[in-house]
């Protein structure tokens, strides 16, 4: 049994055959998927799409690209969105200064905006962070002062020292297909010393197809290659691998359950 923990089933690529698209993963053992928004259009069909599927979840949150555009969203509109019982996640949020195609600043306080409603829900924060380690490892830090929060790196890329931080934070981390490429061997060392009890598996389709479907536009079936291989890299079994995976998806994300 396998989660694909962060997929976007409403972006290009996907949604068109929605149904195909989940029905090819389940048939490769996919049992569960979080569908993650990133801007607030989105969450109404994310949502649905969560209504109508037993097996799929959503999250309602902001990306870091999209700060500008949402500046002035509050806590109010977020936490009012959470309150639906098949909204399980608060995000993707977080920083991103590879592209900026929002400013730092309202980057950082919108961040904080989710922080602040996943500490008031209870429901994890999922973060993307990219060439931002130290503002993120900062901001995190703080908060986490401020009162305990769950919360997850999605899609890992970051160097060693920014793992360690946030897994002394009680983050969990969670890998993408990007760990199978042939230029990601310092990722794959990190992958090896994650706890088990702190990994997650996602694909980010439909982005970042993993080997042998890089290339590809990606699916939540691509779940699948992405365990095996981190299976392989951890000197486990895709069955022990996603058995502790599984477990920790719904020990993190506590609300989910089967409709």
């Amino acid at each position: 049994m396998l989660i694909d923990s962060h997929c976007h089933l409403e972006y290009e690529g996907l949604v068109e055959d929605q149904q195909a698209v989940l029905a090819r993963a389940r048939d490769a053992g996919i049992k569960g998927f979080l569908n993650i928004s990133t801007r607030q259009r989105e969450w109404d069909r994310v949502v649905a799409t969560a209504a109508r599927e037993p097996d799929v979840w959503a999250s309602v949150g902001i990306h870091p690209h999209e700060a500008d555009q949402h500046a002035d969203l509050g806590e109010g509109a977020l936490l009012e969105a959470a309150a639906h019982p098949r909204v399980i996640g608060i995000g993707e949020t977080g920083l991103d200064y590879y592209y900026d195609k929002s400013d730092r600043e309202v980057q950082q306080a919108l961040f904080r905006t989710h922080i602040a409603v996943s500490r008031e829900t209870g429901l994890p924060i999922i973060i993307h962070t990219r060439d931002a380690e130290d503002d993120t490892a900062r901001i995190l830090t703080e908060e986490m002062g401020k009162g305990a929060f769950p919360a997850l790196i999605h899609c890992f890329t970051a160097s060693a020292d920014f793992g360690r931080k946030v897994l002394e934070l009680g983050l969990t981390i969670s890998i993408s297909g990007i760990v199978t490429f042939k230029n990601a061997k310092d990722l794959q060392e990190v992958v090896k010393t994650i706890p088990e009890d702190r990994l997650l598996i996602e694909t980010d389709s439909p982005f970042l197809a993993p080997i042998p479907h890089r290339g590809r536009k990606c699916e939540p079936a691509f779940t699948a290659d992405t365990a095996a291989f981190v299976a392989n890299l951890r000197g486990t079994t895709v069955t022990q691998l996603g058995e502790a995976t599984t477990r920790n998806f719904f020990a993190l994300f506590s609300k989910a359950q089967y409709a």
